[in-house]
């Protein structure tokens, strides 16, 4: 019998977001790839440092200990623009850091993430702005990973992952009003519509999949006191009173949960960011990321706001 993904949760991850690749990225700008080659060659048994995404990852395939190893709960499968010669460097150094990671696609010079609907995928991550602009743009849920100065507790075994709400979780509904108007025209459209529950945004799919390990964890509790739990789950939004209940009500419509919900109004997400801690935080807005340096962050490149953004680069270069 095939190995199935369904009722999985699957993860794609390219090396640079799993990885540091700063040195190996000065050796692939020179433009030769024979020097590039040769340099992942001969640095073959040299791991990998960790990348701003790894300890999400980790922590992320740690729980696939709450059941048989035969049936996992997290797949991570490596997305790479790579060759397969110099992708061995990216396997071993998986092998090096003990992540259960097996399974890879090396598309050498091509972007991989057209694979991510054959392989059952809610998420892709990757330090590569242009394949995460893409892939959102056919509608595939998927993340650029930001540089990050955070530092790892590898004591600390919580999953700790944190969403903005609109385009995000939800899609860009709510968004465009504010954009075409004022905060109170977005109010008064989100009072008026309340009860009416927003569509589902790029990253719904992937809350789902966490809601379902989170049961798992509620019920190996139920038969062990002991288990301590180790998911949790925030939505940090620029929302508040009264907007804020036409997300609840949108999250318990699609059958989702979520432990914490920061109803912040216009105040600095980096700072309760800074207090939470997360292992990774999801927003579409650059600004809201570059306020929490110390976090490891992903900008999901969907609505309103990155068409405007990427309209006004265009016309820019023009």
């Amino acid at each position: 019998m095939p190995f199935t993904l369904a009722n999985r949760l699957v993860v794609g991850v390219a090396s640079s977001a799993l990885f540091d690749l700063t040195e190996s990225h000065e050796v692939f700008k020179t433009g030769n790839e024979e020097i590039y080659r040769k340099y992942q060659e001969e640095n073959l048994e040299i791991p990998l440092r960790q990348g701003v995404a790894f300890p999400f990852i980790r922590r992320l395939l740690s729980l696939n200990n709450l059941v048989k190893p035969e049936d996992p709960l997290v797949e991570v499968i490596i997305l790479s623009k790579n060759s397969p010669d110099t992708g061995m460097r990216v396997m071993r150094s998986i092998q090096n850091h003990s992540l259960a990671i097996t399974r890879a696609i090396f598309t050498q010079g091509r972007s991989p993430y057209r694979f991510m609907s054959a392989l059952n995928m809610s998420l892709f991550l990757s330090a590569n702005a242009s394949d995460v602009r893409n892939a959102i743009d056919l509608g595939l849920p998927a993340g650029h990973v930001q540089l990050s100065s955070f530092v790892d507790d590898e004591s600390d075994d919580d999953l700790r992952i944190a969403f903005d709400f609109d385009g995000v979780i939800a899609n860009d509904e709510a968004e465009r009003v504010m954009q075409t108007g004022t905060l109170t025209d977005f109010h008064d459209h989100e009072v008026a519509n309340a009860i009416v529950p927003l569509k589902p945004g790029p990253l719904s799919d992937f809350l789902a999949s966490m809601n379902r390990i989170q049961r798992i964890e509620e019920e190996r509790r139920s038969l062990d006191q002991t288990y301590k739990i180790r998911v949790r789950i925030s939505i940090v939004t620029a929302r508040n009173a009264p907007s804020h209940e036409r997300a609840v009500r949108s999250l318990k419509s699609w059958g989702v949960t979520v432990n914490d919900a920061f109803f912040l109004g216009g105040i600095d997400k980096g700072a309760v960011l800074d207090v939470m801690k997360p292992h990774i935080f999801f927003d579409d807005q650059q600004g809201h990321l570059s306020g929490a340096p110390g976090i490891p962050c992903v900008h999901v490149p969907f609505g309103v706001v990155n068409e405007t953004q990427a309209s006004n680069e265009s016309e820019d270069a023009a």
